[in-house]
């Protein structure tokens, strides 16, 4: 890539996103299969088993990142945490029941972000995440992150999240951290 090529960031609802899977699903592929992540391509079509049925829900978001040539550089996707989440009952330490009321509009659950490695370092992480939660009505955003995955941390934590715990989200990972952006802040 060359220093001057265009990246354009477009955000989708989720019937655009459900169209444009491949862009998510090759990003998401790219991204995941190296450390700390390792994900093989089982692990690949889980997710995309996952985001087929997020695409569905109410006020789901996603975010593509292209080049000049249409080639995909980067991804986000998120959707509002439901009332019966189960995402604090994942924490390995309790918190209290005032930070773990979910109505359904309180929470973004900011589900993936991710920038293939030759897009990395320019900006284009903070643009997905910026349009992706532009104009959301949350008070909050919420996502796991690998706690091996520094680059992750340190510009979600730049970006205002603070670490409010750690989980193990499912089956089989090490334990994640948890983070936290106040939108109201």
């Amino acid at each position: 890539m060359t220093p001057q090529q265009i990246i354009t960031v477009e955000r989708l609802d989720g019937s655009a996103a459900a169209q444009a899977v491949n862009a998510f699903r090759l990003v998401y592929a790219d991204v995941f299969a190296e450390p700390p992540y390792n994900e093989a391509a089982d692990d690949v079509a889980a997710a995309f088993r996952r985001f087929h049925l997020q695409t569905r829900k109410r006020a789901f978001r996603g975010a593509v990142a292209r080049t000049e040539d249409g080639e995909p550089a980067g991804m986000a996707y998120g959707h509002p945490v439901p009332p019966d989440t189960g995402w604090w009952d994942e924490l390995t330490e309790p918190v209290s029941d005032a930070m773990r009321r979910e109505d359904g509009h309180r929470t973004f659950g900011l589900m993936e972000l991710a920038v293939r490695g030759p897009w990395r370092g320019q900006g284009v992480a903070r643009r997905l995440h910026e349009t992706l939660l532009d104009g959301i009505e949350a008070e909050r955003v919420l996502l796991n992150v690998h706690p091996d995955s520094k680059a992750a941390s340190a510009a979600y934590r730049a970006w205002g999240y603070r670490k409010i715990g750690e989980a193990r989200p499912w089956e089989g990972p090490g334990l994640y951290d948890v983070m936290l952006l106040d939108l109201r802040a």
